[in-house]
């Protein structure tokens, strides 16, 4: 089925595929592969990568997600790399700090960053050799330089504006105080002396050791509040994904507290409607709209760090609840407003796969753009601002509390069918991620778009991509759509906002498609990155 012509052609591989939103990573992950490794050694080599030539959505001081497939085994493990924020950290404090609202950018929106320990976690379970191997290449970048993309100069340019923008952001991006040529070369020898430490001594050192002593007086510094306590205290965790059926696929995502349900959601209700022609028709999309502003509802109530929860996750997506939820979508019109149903009782997204059969669906995140605009000094370490989507309501499921992890965007996914590896999926784009994740699993399970298309169709976003209350009722749609979808959806109620025809703020997405018969590997890469899937 072809609604449109394609702008990249998909990638067809037996075997290996590393699907990342920039060249250079997918090409570091590659290499992994063709060096005897396996797929969890290529998505970190790829993970990493990115810190250094995309350090604008994700870096070392961010978190981490992962469902990791393993083939030997046919078992499928979630891992949730998230940081937890300090122990210090009330509303009461960051009242005495002058706050009413969580600060969006600086010192105080930083939780303590778990990517390097879900990258050991990872590797030390599943892969093949070593994490000191996987850091190599991205350890070589930022030692002697790569080229400045468009993506990165318009971010560095964008976050420059900012006023803001603490000095260590600018000591480490815009050391001359002028904004680098697309083209001209940048390297970030403090970051690689921080990689090479957590090569030569693990992730020991970021949390416990040289790296955490950098950190921690760091913090004391600039009056944050995390600590070396802190850091010693954080682990990762083997979590176990949860599921709904969907056409012919059993979908996984991560529990909370990231918001993977809230997708699960969103399939859930969709299965059970009739859709429209296309994935592109007026009836389509806003019954995927609405089915959106349900789940939506639900997050909002209910969804947080899961020591903190009122419900049991898994009530979200009881078919029973699923059915009741999907009931109050009408066809005809958009639900002016939503409440939660009642119980008793600036990222980046990687994917890869080998021959042998094993699978990573990684994502990761300083949240917006820079995250919280800070960097450790002499560390390179970019500082993620995920505390800013904590609330300073206390009665608010994801209140801030001390040593707490907040409700996460990040959502990694998977697909099974019939028990086998049917496609690996994901995106960067905060609140737009179920979002899309619901819009492409339709486009390729309900009307058979291959991956390639089904990431390059025009896409939507209901309510922004960073917007923690998730009220806006704006249904934002890239200027490639139909005009006749859109008059179809402005006739039900929806309130259109058109962006650019290939907007960055629709998130960049990657994923793999898989063949049980032949083995083929069918890679897809957003076209709104910078990025490939490469196929070997």
């Amino acid at each position: 089925m072809t609604l449109f012509p394609q702008h990249r052609p998909v990638t067809l591989a037996r075997r290996g595929v590393v699907a990342a939103p920039h060249y250079l990573a997918a090409e570091a992950g590659l290499d992994l592969l063709k060096a005897g490794g396996n797929a969890i050694d290529a998505a970190i080599a790829a993970s990493a990568m990115l810190q250094v030539v995309y350090p604008f959505v994700c870096g070392i001081g961010g978190d981490v997600f992962m469902l990791i497939y393993e083939a030997k085994s046919g078992e499928l493990y979630g891992l949730n790399g998230s940081g937890r924020s300090a122990r210090a950290a009330t509303v009461e404090r960051y009242h005495e700090l002058g706050y009413t609202n969580m600060p969006v950018r600086g010192i105080h929106t930083v939780t303590v960053p778990g990517c390097v320990s879900g990258w050991g976690e990872a590797a030390q379970r599943f892969g093949r050799l070593g994490l000191a191997q996987s850091l190599a290449p991205a350890i070589s970048y930022a030692e002697e330089g790569f080229a400045v993309g468009p993506g990165l100069q318009t971010a560095l340019g964008v976050m420059q504006a900012i006023p803001e923008i603490h000095r260590s952001w600018h000591t480490h991006f815009l050391p001359d105080g002028t904004l680098p040529q697309i083209g001209s070369i940048m390297r970030f020898p403090t970051l690689a002396r921080t990689l090479r430490a957590v090569a030569k001594d693990g992730p020991e050192t970021f949390y416990r050791g040289e790296v955490a002593e950098q950190i921690a007086a760091f913090f004391a510094s600039e009056g944050g509040l995390i600590t070396r306590e802190d850091l010693a205290a954080h682990r990762s965790d083997w979590v176990k994904p949860l599921s709904v059926p969907f056409a012919d696929l059993q979908i996984y995502e991560l529990p909370p507290n990231t918001q993977g349900v809230t997708a699960l959601q969103m399939l859930g209700m969709l299965d059970r409607l009739t859709l429209g022609a296309d994935p592109l028709t007026a009836e389509t999309v806003h019954l995927e709209v609405e089915a959106k502003k349900l789940a939506f509802a639900d997050r909002a109530a209910y969804l947080t760090d899961p020591a903190h929860m009122r419900i049991d996750p898994e009530a979200l997506i009881d078919p029973a609840y699923l059915a009741r939820r999907s009931a109050l979508i009408d066809p005809t019109k958009a639900l002016p407003s939503v409440d939660p149903g009642g119980f008793t009782g600036d990222t980046i997204y990687l994917c890869a796969a080998d021959r042998e059969g094993n699978i990573v669906s990684l994502i990761q995140s300083n949240y917006m753009g820079f995250g919280s605009g800070v960097v450790v000094d002499d560390a390179g370490i970019v500082l993620q601002n995920r505390g800013a989507y904590f609330s300073l309501n206390p009665s608010a499921a994801n209140v801030l509390a001390p040593a707490k992890r907040t409700l996460h965007t990040l959502i990694p996914s998977l697909a099974l069918r019939n028990g086998r590896p049917a496609m690996v999926f994901g995106t960067m784009g905060g609140d737009g991620q179920p979002q899309t994740h619901l819009q492409v699993y339709t486009a390729v399970e309900r009307f058979g778009l291959n991956i390639q298309q089904a990431i390059e169709m025009p896409r939507w976003v209901h309510g922004g991509t960073h917007n923690p209350s998730g009220k806006s009722e704006t249904l934002q749609v890239e200027s490639r759509f139909p005009a006749e979808t859109i008059e179809g959806l402005q006739r039900r109620g929806h309130v259109i906002e058109q962006q650019a025809a290939w907007f960055a703020g629709m998130g960049y997405a990657q994923g793999i498609l898989f063949d049980p018969e032949t083995g083929v590997m069918q890679g897809g890469s957003d076209p709104r990155a910078e990025g490939v899937a490469a196929g070997w």
